[in-house]
């Protein structure tokens, strides 16, 4: 593998891959407005030190979508096993970004051997509603505009607030165009799993070493909301060395904003070490 991120597929399952050929690989989950690309520049900063994968979900830009209308996070974890298996990948550590966070908590929970370390960066909580129950109105709101406007106007119209650093045009550039590429059945599928979960319900079955992270200007996750998740873990589980950190100047788009800090950040917590099968 080289510095630059290639596409691959695996199973019905889009995949950007890059890195070193050797040590415990980095599995990098997206948001729910976003895709792989969204971590492009984290993976050529971190690469060759470490096999670096990051997958489009179900559903998102190449990668076939769920088959339940109402995927639970069971469902997006068990396709990410499927993945790993299929590459002959063992123990990771595993970073989800936003509704990424809720898929690899999911993972991390179900599957506590594979992930050495975890880190939520900017995650989304989840709202705790039920399966075929209205979704929490931030959910229904996003879902419904989305589904009106299209996914073009819908992220021209939000993309630039995930993103503290306004004034950039490049950057913003990036972000929208990533969230205009949103489509359904997946953007549907994602945000009823999301509506459903409970992030800080769960925060006592994470028994693994976890990095929360989270831009201070983020107005999607704040600060605040990141900080009462990583209490629940280490209330949990206080020897495990969990560690809560902010980015200055970052908004909710922090992988894209703020490479350097993310990629620094996750390199200290989670170092390359010989992978683990």
């Amino acid at each position: 593998m080289t510095n630059e991120p290639r596409r691959e597929a695996s199973g019905g399952i889009s995949l950007l891959r890059a890195g070193g050929a050797s040590g415990r690989p980095l599995v990098l989950l997206h948001g729910i407005g976003s895709n792989s690309q969204s971590f492009a520049a984290m993976m050529t900063l971190m690469a060759p030190s470490r096999p670096l994968l990051a997958w489009d979900a179900p559903g998102y830009g190449a990668s076939t979508p769920l088959s339940s209308e109402w995927p639970p996070a069971d469902d997006y974890a068990a396709a990410l096993l499927g993945v790993l298996d299929r590459l002959g990948i063992g123990t990771i550590d595993l970073l989800g970004h936003s509704m990424g966070a809720l898929v690899a908590g999911r993972f991390a929970r179900n599957l506590p051997k594979r992930v050495a370390r975890l880190i939520l960066a900017s995650p989304a909580l989840g709202y705790a509603t039920k399966p075929g129950e209205p979704l929490a109105p931030p959910a229904a709101a996003r879902l419904d505009a989305m589904i009106a406007e299209g996914a073009s106007r819908f992220a021209a119209t939000r993309g630039p607030r995930l993103v503290h650093a306004s004034h950039d045009p490049v950057l913003v550039a990036g972000v929208v165009k990533g969230m205009s590429e949103v489509k359904l059945p997946g953007y549907a599928h994602a945000s009823r799993m999301l509506s459903c979960a409970d992030l800080v319900g769960e925060a006592g079955h994470i028994g693994m070493p976890t990095l929360v992270l989270v831009g201070v200007e983020d107005t999607v996750t704040p600060p605040a909301n990141c900080r009462r998740l990583y209490d629940a873990i280490a209330a949990a589980s206080p020897s495990l060395g969990h560690r809560f950190e902010t980015i200055p100047e970052a908004g909710h788009a922090v992988p894209q904003e703020k490479p350097e800090a993310v990629a620094e950040l996750v390199a200290a917590f989670a170092p390359p070490v010989p992978a683990e099968n």
